[in-house]
């Protein structure tokens, strides 16, 4: 049930306007109402609660309920910049109040030391933009902690040799093991590596007005309708509701950031669900809307001032190094029923190859392995069965009702390295529902993210081998042409040259616009950005409020 919440009018000059509310969106509208300011987030999707959520898959995968859609929002792709783009669906992101934080997995890695100071362990990678980060773990350890205790992560502390140091505990007790767990656990230790039950966020334990995890199966690509989950929605927002000063303003789809004479913005300028447009004013605009409209929206509030993009005159970076961490994925089938499809996704991970040693290995990078069963019914009947089973009949369907049961993944969660010329800019030619131009993706993998998916994949297959599975195979690994993990693309840094926003997530060119979610990030991770984007965000309500506080912003 919504909350009430305050009704600011558009005239009204509001401490903050958050577009987004999302991982990031979310947490820095709870943290800023908190701490006693005015806070309007404009969101582009609909307002969904528990009780719109549904395990129809042709309703929530095939009519994109949780997310945007292509024919409202249609994308180009292409390789290089010399090349033609052309019109696919080339990304997914969360399209409701909580963003992608309602759908996602929830595996819920910290970043490791290595991830903050890679380039100046490994030094430069020919055809990469590798830095390392102006901030360091030890920077974000403390909010890596608030994100676990205040948004509820499930876990057990000190299971992997291989974790940074943490300063508590995780506050709840890992999800119970499943099958496809205990099989991975035990060939893992066969093996000689280091399995450990997997950080989730997702609740063990019932915190007030949400349930523990009740196991329906359907996590990745679904709302949760009983707060199991902890997105952005049930542990961020509804806190934020409850301030009395932060209104959510829902199927608000924010298309300029409008500044004044002196370069400053004034506020965020949107169109309602009629399509009627309104200009929100605030002392200050935090962006929170993904990494890749995050800059599109940048780009689009171009004027004198920024002829390039606003925040873009210092760099001209605004759009670039995007990185989508590289992975793949391998199955197997087994003797007996494992029944994996009951419960959250992910119960056991490894991390024994989160830090490669690149003059062993021949590349730089490295990653986790977890043990998974993340298909629904319709998913797996498409997708999940060995490459050489007929499409349709009766051997269809039979190993159809006799693989559901018994298969399980290895996935592999890996590296992706910065490239210039990989990044999202303005189409010049497609439009989308609202008549904006629309968003354009430019990528191409590093020679080292494939190489690195492909060492990952082949420890996959040795541990699915281990295990006894009597039937093994993979998903081709390729060039990547869609988008999920939207990283980099407004990096933070010390030098206005080379980066869109300093460690305090302010611009460097526009001092009261501050950017916050996966376009901050400098490098990829190891495949789970979800839980940094949240400590990044923690950690920036404590910098925004001191300006605030001391003046900084509006002077």
């Amino acid at each position: 049930m919504k909350i009430e919440q305050p009704k600011y009018k558009t005239s009204d000059e509001v401490d903050f306007v958050i577009i987004g509310s999302g991982a990031a969106g979310g947490i820095l509208a709870k943290e800023l109402s908190a701490n006693g300011f005015r806070v309007v987030v404009l969101e582009q999707g609909p307002y969904l609660t528990e009780a719109d959520y549904t395990h129809n898959e042709i309703k929530v995968l095939g009519e994109d309920l949780l997310t945007n859609h292509p024919k409202l929002q249609p994308t180009t792709f292409r390789k290089t910049p010399q090349d033609k783009a052309k019109q696919q669906r080339a990304l997914v992101y969360g399209r409701s109040v909580g963003g992608t934080s309602v759908h996602f997995t929830a595996n819920f890695w910290r970043f490791h030391e290595i991830d903050f100071i890679e380039r100046g362990k490994v030094g430069a990678i020919p055809g990469a933009n590798l830095v390392d980060w102006p901030i360091r773990y030890a920077d974000l350890e403390p909010y890596y902690t608030k994100v676990e205790w205040e948004i509820g992560v499930s876990g057990l502390a000190g299971a992997s040799p291989f974790d940074p140091p943490r300063s508590k505990p995780y506050p709840m007790p890992p999800l119970p093991v499943k099958s496809s767990g205990v099989i991975f656990e035990r060939a893992a230790r066969q093996l000689g590596w280091h399995p450990f039950p997997a950080p989730m966020a997702i609740l063990s334990q019932p915190r007030p007005g949400r349930s523990a995890c009740m196991n329906c199966g359907f996590c990745l690509s679904f709302g949760c309708e009983v707060g199991a989950k902890s997105s952005s929605l049930v542990a961020a927002i509804r806190v934020a509701e409850k301030t009395g000063r932060c209104e959510i303003r829902p199927d608000s789809y924010v298309h300029r950031i409008e500044t004044d004479a002196r370069g400053r913005a004034i506020g965020a300028a949107y169109f309602d669900k009629d399509k009627n447009t309104h200009l929100q004013k605030a002392k200050a605009v935090i962006v929170c809307a993904n990494g890749a409209e995050t800059p599109r929206l940048l780009l689009m509030s171009a004027n004198a001032q920024f002829p390039n993009g606003l925040a873009n005159n210092s760099s001209g970076v605004v759009g670039k190094n995007l990185m989508l961490n590289s992975g793949a994925i391998s199955l197997g089938v087994f003797e007996h029923p494992l029944n994996d499809y009951k419960g959250f996704a992910v119960s056991r991970i490894l991390h024994d190859f989160y830090e490669l040693d690149a003059q062993k290995v021949g590349f730089c990078g490295g990653g986790g392995l977890d043990a998974r069963f993340d298909a629904t019914p319709i998913g797996f009947a498409l997708n999940g069965l060995p490459p050489d089973t007929p499409k349709w009949g009766s051997t269809f369907k039979k190993t159809l009702a006799q693989n559901y049961t018994r298969t399980m993944e290895v996935f592999s969660h890996a590296t992706s390295l910065a490239r210039e010329d990989n990044s999202f800019s303005l189409d010049p030619e497609l439009k989308d529902a609202w008549g904006l131009p629309a968003l354009s993706m430019t990528y191409k993998d590093h020679p080292d993210d494939l190489k690195v998916a492909k060492w990952l994949n082949d420890r996959a297959l040795e541990l699915l081998d281990a295990a006894g599975a009597t039937k093994k195979w993979s998903y081709p690994i390729t060039e990547q042409e869609f988008a999920v993990h939207l990283l980099g693309t407004c990096r933070m840094g010390n030098d206005p040259k080379t980066s869109v926003i300093n460690s305090d997530h302010r611009t460097h060119d526009v001092k009261n616009l501050f950017l916050c979610d996966g376009s901050s990030l400098v490098t990829s991770g190891r495949g789970q950005p979800t839980m940094t984007i949240e400590a990044l965000a923690f950690r920036a309500a404590d910098r925004i409020t001191a300006l605030a506080k001391s003046g900084e912003i509006s002077a």
